[in-house]
């Protein structure tokens, strides 16, 4: 009977640790909003100069609110990037008590590894992928057919390719991770290269739009990172049964 009671007290301790993590992180995200919504006007006018820089073409907005929403859009997607450090080290307060100090010390510089490579995925994709994709289709048109983009369109595949980047760009992680923990062999990983490249190629043509150009623009870096993280777990290699 005691040690039902003392289940219970844990699990009501547990659950009221997660609403206290909850209730700071959604308050520190509302505060942080209003000055995040002051912010998007600017930001949408860099990260179009950023990827229309080069190409001959205007952006155009066909209702009277479609920029104010493209703006509060832009503003949640900013909180959730400035609140992202605070959110993940609340996340990591939470769950860290559960933890040996073997996996803490694993999770830790997967969390700031997966982090980095989140980011370089981001900036990679506005930098010089957008870039590219912009000009690809600014390329077909003529004097009888005229470019005309809708910003909505343009800056929401702008956000759907960063995070698309961001997220494909786990891959060396995600390869180093299954090898160290010895979920598979790094012989087991060589010998399925193919599969993976294919893999790639269809998870790339579900997150890109319908065109060949995004989704080899796509599968052709992760595909170089997934290399870049087999080369580095070759230090670890294991002999294959």
């Amino acid at each position: 009977m005691a040690a039902q009671e003392d289940k219970d007290e844990n699990l009501i301790a547990h659950l009221e640790a997660l609403r206290s993590m909850l209730v700071r992180c959604l308050t520190v995200m509302a505060l942080v909003l209003p000055p995040m919504f002051l912010i998007a006007p600017y930001f949408l006018d860099w990260l179009i100069r950023t990827i229309i820089a080069e190409a001959p073409v205007t952006l155009n907005f066909f209702s009277p609110a479609e920029v104010f929403i493209l703006q509060i859009k832009l503003a949640v997607v900013l909180d959730l990037a400035v609140c992202f450090p605070y959110l993940a080290r609340q996340i990591w307060n939470f769950v860290l008590p559960a933890l040996y100090d073997n996996e803490r010390r694993f999770i830790r510089s997967v969390v700031l590894t997966s982090s980095l490579l989140f980011c370089i995925g981001v900036v990679f994709c506005t930098f010089l992928i957008l870039p590219m994709i912009i000009k690809f289709g600014v390329s077909f048109a003529t004097e009888d057919i005229k470019a005309v983009f809708g910003i909505s369109n343009v800056i929401g595949l702008s956000l759907w390719l960063a995070v698309a980047f961001g997220i494909m760009f786990q891959f060396p992680l995600v390869t180093y991770s299954l090898i160290r923990s010895g979920i598979a062999s790094y012989d087991a990983v060589k010998s399925k290269r193919r599969y993976i490249f294919v893999a790639i190629l269809i998870i790339s043509g579900i997150l890109t739009p319908p065109d060949i150009v995004s989704q080899l623009m796509l599968t052709l870096p992760t595909y170089g990172l997934f290399e870049g993280g087999l080369y580095f777990a070759r230090r670890i290699k294991k002999p294959s049964e």
